[in-house]
């Protein structure tokens, strides 16, 4: 009777619940320049991070902890905000990493503009070249930089450059947990093209 019950109690955990985004939220679905991407979770309950998000230790600098917010004025937002300006179109989402990175895997609906590039792609953005440097003004886009994760500076360092050239700082967002995070929720992935 007990192994019955045991027996049981496994094969009903087996076919477990599905792993929804949120309780009322199995899926989004991203706008893409040749269609469409159904973000989810992964479904399998046995799944797990592989390399190198499992990887905790890394020596500091270059891999140190940053700070919640990489400079004044930029919002830092989670994964629920991130798949809302995903599906809502509100707002450019900048993969932040250098390309072979962004090539390997990001999340659906970025566009590679690597650290060591943001400040001089900023007509990409809205703002205009002068003589002087850019023109930022109040129609720029909306942008969302992310890059490996807590201890990667590549995303933290272009928002300081896109400030120091002239960008608003109160448009730019920042995914702290950045590939990691994603990673960890098993959220869909999709190699990026250039």
């Amino acid at each position: 009777m007990l192994l019955s019950l045991v027996v049981a109690t496994a094969a009903s955990s087996a076919v477990a619940d599905p792993v929804g985004i949120t309780k009322d939220t199995m899926s989004v679905t991203v706008p893409m320049g040749d269609g469409t991407v159904e973000i989810t979770r992964n479904q399998d309950p046995n799944a797990r991070l592989g390399e190198p998000w499992t990887q905790i230790a890394r020596p500091c600098p270059a891999f140190c902890i940053q700070p919640m917010s990489p400079a004044p004025g930029v919002t830092t937002i989670g994964e629920l905000e991130v798949l809302e300006f995903l599906q809502n179109g509100e707002a450019l989402l900048v993969d932040g990493r250098i390309r072979p990175q962004y090539e390997e895997g990001t999340i659906p609906g970025a566009i590679s503009v690597p650290y060591t590039e943001a400040a001089d792609r900023l007509g990409e953005f809205g703002c205009e070249i002068d003589f002087d440097g850019w023109i930022c003004e109040e129609e720029v886009a909306t942008v969302v930089l992310f890059c490996n994760g807590p201890w990667c500076g590549q995303s933290p360092t272009a928002a300081r450059r896109m400030i120091e050239a002239g960008f608003p700082a109160e448009k730019i967002y920042y995914y702290r947990g950045g590939m990691q995070g994603w990673n960890m929720l098993g959220l869909t992935v999709m190699p990026g093209t250039s």
